[in-house]
């Protein structure tokens, strides 16, 4: 039987900028062996251009990509959250997530240069596809 890939959140503040980035380089680097999405504590419900022209530049793909809450997410499957705000959000869970929660601040580059959206891009790239694995392996 083969075992059900981790499913891991990353979370930020308006689901439009850092989480959409996240997800969009773990789906590229990481596949179908973890399952990945994103959400905000208060989406904007729209995803900025400058965060597309990143991943656009990168060669990233935005397919499926969309702003959304942690109340369009069903918690209660995540396996691991990966905040990204800074914030201490742990409180705010509901008791249906029993998964794991990381905090990883990564600076929002919302409202700045399209620069700084490539180096938010580039960060969460090391972070991906360094720091990350080592975590998500030992939750498994």
């Amino acid at each position: 039987m083969k075992k059900q890939p981790l499913k891991v959140l990353f979370l930020c503040y308006g689901n439009t900028c850092r989480s959409i980035l996240a997800e969009a380089l773990a789906r590229h680097y990481w596949g179908s062996d973890i399952e990945v999405s994103s959400a905000g504590l208060a989406p904007h419900g729209h995803i900025t251009v400058h965060t597309l022209e990143a991943l656009r530049e990168a060669g990233i793909p935005a397919d499926g990509l969309y702003s959304k809450g942690l109340r369009q997410v069903a918690l209660e499957e995540i396996d691991l959250i990966v905040d990204l705000t800074g914030m201490d959000i742990g409180e705010i869970l509901p008791p249906t997530f029993t998964g794991k929660l990381i905090s990883i601040y990564i600076r929002d580059p919302f409202g700045h240069s399209l620069d700084e959206f490539r180096n938010t891009r580039e960060e969460l790239r090391k972070l991906i596809t360094g720091k990350l694995p080592e975590m998500i392996s030992a939750e498994r």
